[in-house]
């Protein structure tokens, strides 16, 4: 029986016993498929990066509301669209604005310290919650089903023995912590579930001790040999993990009342961690509730379910970044959001919206270089009821940004198995000006479409160049032109022959940099 269908079988999948903090359990992942990789390449440059899961799917349209798109938002929001007057502005633009329950990261933006990422999403979009949350945490294609996390790959190239000889010396800090008890697919290493919790931690104790020494020479008694050394490896991470939340103390005063913003509470815990001394590179928090298919708000459009979601999220990241600030640990610590998808452009009859694509992912701390990056979503007058906001960037562009630039990882292809943008998130990174030259100079035309278009792009080298079709979902329909050209501007022609009316996206690829726009044929 393979390893990890005996871990199932026995049915300790769900988690390994987690140390118990301020009501929270906190699972010290030492060899987690998702997280836990980041340890070995960014233990070199002491970066920690704080993944925050919005989970059950966040709108991006009650967010980061499109001003510019504003009377068509208005066409097909109702009674949820945020009144105009009430949008938080942000310095640089008249475009873009925040829902007024995020005042904290209004003032974190305009202050440089928030970068957004516009309209994140994959592919051909998986609506199911489950499913695509297996996509993000595993970085696959949506039709690819992979066992391994995205990073957790990268752990077991370099440390192929992993878990024996753990932690050292060296490594004396887990490579990565949850807070809580959620145990994703990826989570799951190629052999063996390190990012595991259990219910009752006695019963656990009890199974993996009743075992009679040494252990029976079968299959049987190698696995629970296996879980036995694992146990005790996880034993020993409780211990720093202690001592650490023990010596330190949060300095921050813009946290609010224990127990009132779970965030908080979880980022808090995170934030005494860091001041402990504990080197552990990443941490995964996670608050739920963004599946607002119905009552998203109640009766006024700025209050309500996702209104108070918004709230506990903006003040929880302001008042850990004013932490580790004052801790003097702001320029090695960043947070990043992330959701399984999006909703819809328009409300639903039950005063909420449903599944969506794309939606907008936020980057905090001082190593983030501040602005928006990407375009608001065009949105027409007349759309299908389900109709998406069409993906822009693909998450696994952030992710690489991420590996590459935040914890200075080279081989970040062999972990994604493709090569993808490398967006301007962070300081010091030198495509930027490309990419935003890019974005300036793809240009489709006439808009709406008629019968035909042209597309304007540049290149500022010779580049292969690919010219693309796509309806909403990022599925391609038609492939435009597709082949080597020389720096300059050029133009290419495209008919919709064949193509019905509705809303879709030219998507440009120059090297390795993607551009789309959205186009209307009618």
């Amino acid at each position: 029986m393979k390893r990890r269908k005996f871990i199932r079988t026995a049915g300790l999948s769900a988690a390994i016993t987690p140390f118990m903090f301020k009501g929270f359990s906190i699972s010290p992942v030492a060899r987690n498929s998702f997280f836990s990789a980041l340890g070995a390449a960014a233990s070199i440059n002491d970066k920690v990066m704080v993944f925050i899961e919005l989970n059950g799917g966040n709108d991006g349209l009650n967010t980061l509301i499109p001003l510019d798109q504003y009377s068509t938002l208005a066409n097909h929001r109702g009674p949820l669209l945020i009144p105009e007057n009430k949008v938080l502005k942000l310095d640089g633009t008249n475009a873009t604005g925040l829902h007024p329950a995020m005042a904290e990261l209004q003032n974190l933006y305009n202050d440089g310290l928030m970068s957004v990422v516009q309209n994140v999403g994959y592919p051909q979009q998986d609506y199911s919650h489950f499913r695509s949350m297996d996509i993000w945490q595993t970085a696959s294609d949506s039709d690819q089903y992979l066992e391994t996390g995205w990073l957790g790959r990268t752990l077991e190239a370099e440390y192929p023995g992993f878990p024996d000889g753990y932690p050292n010396p060296d490594n004396p800090d887990p490579l990565a912590i949850q807070i809580g008890s959620i145990t994703p697919l990826a989570f799951m290493g190629s052999a063996f579930p390190m990012g595991m919790s259990i219910s009752d931690p006695e019963a656990f104790y009890e199974f993996v001790s009743d075992v009679p020494e040494p252990t029976p020479a079968t299959p049987y008694g190698d696995e629970l040999a296996y879980i036995r050394l694992v146990m005790q490896q996880s034993q020993e991470y409780y211990e720093v993990i202690k001592a650490a939340a023990e010596n330190s103390q949060n300095l921050s005063t813009k946290y609010p009342a224990e127990y009132e913003n779970p965030l908080a509470d979880q980022l808090r815990i995170v934030a005494r961690l860091i001041g402990g001394g504990l080197q552990t590179p990443v941490y995964v928090v996670s608050i739920g509730g963004f599946d607002t298919h119905s009552e998203q708000i109640d009766g006024d459009p700025t209050q309500g379910n996702h209104a108070q979601l918004l709230h506990w999220l903006s003040e929880a990241v302001y008042a850990f970044l004013d932490d580790v600030k004052l801790m003097g640990k702001s320029d090695k610590v960043c947070a990043m959001t992330f959701s399984e998808f999006g909703r819809t452009i328009a409300a639903n009859g039950s005063m909420g919206t449903d599944h969506g694509a794309a939606a907008p992912l936020f980057v905090f701390g001082e190593g983030v270089n501040p602005g928006i990056i990407g375009d608001n979503a065009q949105i027409p007058f007349t759309i299908p009821e389900s109709a998406d906001v069409p993906m822009q960037h693909d998450f696994r562009s952030v992710y690489a940004s991420v590996l590459q630039d935040w914890y200075g990882i080279s081989n970040w292809q062999s972990v994604l198995y493709q090569d993808f943008d490398i967006l301007p998130i962070f300081k010091g990174v030198t495509p930027s000006r490309e990419v935003f030259a890019y974005h300036l100079k793809v240009r489709v035309y006439p808009n709406p479409v008629v019968r035909q278009a042209t597309v304007d792009f540049s290149c500022q080298s010779g580049s292969d160049v690919e010219v693309s079709l796509l309806d909403t979902l990022g599925r391609q329909l038609r492939r435009i032109t597709s082949g080597y050209y020389s720096a300059g501007d050029h133009s290419v022609n495209f008919s919709r022959e064949g193509i019905p009316p509705g809303a879709y996206v030219c998507q440009v690829r120059i090297g390795a940099f993607r551009v789309s726009r959205k186009v209307l044929f009618m």
